[in-house]
C-alpha cells in the first residue's frame, strides 16, 4: 500500500469517527429528554481555546441535615461541603440529581447564610459562544441565566442553548 493510500485510509477512519460521534449526540438530542436548568456562572479554567461560558448547574436533590452554625449563628457552609455521586433523572420539567452510588455526576448541597440549600453539579459545562457578542452570564438584578440541557444516560447534561428567566418568563437568547 502506498503511503497516499495509507494517508487516505486514516483520514476516511477519522471522518468515520468524528461522524459516529456527532451521530450519536443528535440521536441524543432527539431521543433524551431536554430541560431548562438555573445556572451558576463559574470562572473558567480550561486550558483549551476558544470563547465560551463555563455554568455550574443546580438540581433539585435530597436536602441533607443544615450543617453545624458558626459562632456567629450563620450555617457553617465549608464543613458541610460533601460531594455526593448522582444519576440525572428529569421529573415535572425540573433536573434531579438522585443519589447513587454508581452514578457518573456528583452534586454537592451548599448552604448560604440565609440557611437556604442549593444543589449543584460538581461537572460544570461549557457554552461555546461567537467572539462578537457580549457575555451572557454577565446579567442586571433581577435576570438569572438559564441553560437547555440533554440529559444522558451518563455523564454531565450537554447544553442546547441559553435563556433568561426574568421574573416567571424565560426567553431564549439569540446567539448566533
Amino acid at each position: 500500500m502506498t503511503p497516499l493510500r495509507k494517508g487516505l485510509l486514516l483520514a476516511v477512519l477519522h471522518l468515520l469517527i468524528v461522524s459516529s460521534l456527532g451521530a450519536k449526540l443528535l440521536i441524543d438530542r432527539a431521543a433524551r429528554p431536554r430541560v431548562w436548568v438555573r445556572t451558576a456562572p463559574y470562572d473558567p479554567d480550561l486550558p483549551i481555546r476558544g470563547r465560551y461560558v463555563s455554568l455550574q448547574l443546580e438540581v433539585e436533590a435530597p436536602v441533607p441535615p443544615p450543617p453545624p452554625m458558626t459562632a456567629e449563628g450563620k450555617p457553617d457552609s465549608w464543613r458541610s461541603r460533601v460531594w455526593e455521586r448522582a444519576r440525572l433523572e428529569v421529573r415535572d420539567s425540573k433536573l434531579f440529581a438522585v443519589p447513587d452510588q454508581s452514578g457518573s455526576v456528583q452534586y454537592m448541597v451548599r448552604w448560604q447564610e440565609d440557611a437556604w440549600a442549593r444543589a449543584l453539579l460538581h461537572n460544570r459545562v461549557a457554552f461555546f459562544i461567537p467572539e462578537n457578542i457580549s457575555d451572557p452570564s454577565a446579567r442586571p438584578p433581577g435576570e438569572e441565566l438559564w441553560v437547555e440541557v440533554t440529559v444522558p444516560k451518563k455523564g454531565p447534561p450537554r447544553p442546547i442553548r441559553l435563556g433568561v428567566k426574568k421574573g416567571e418568563q424565560l426567553t431564549p437568547l439569540e446567539i448566533d
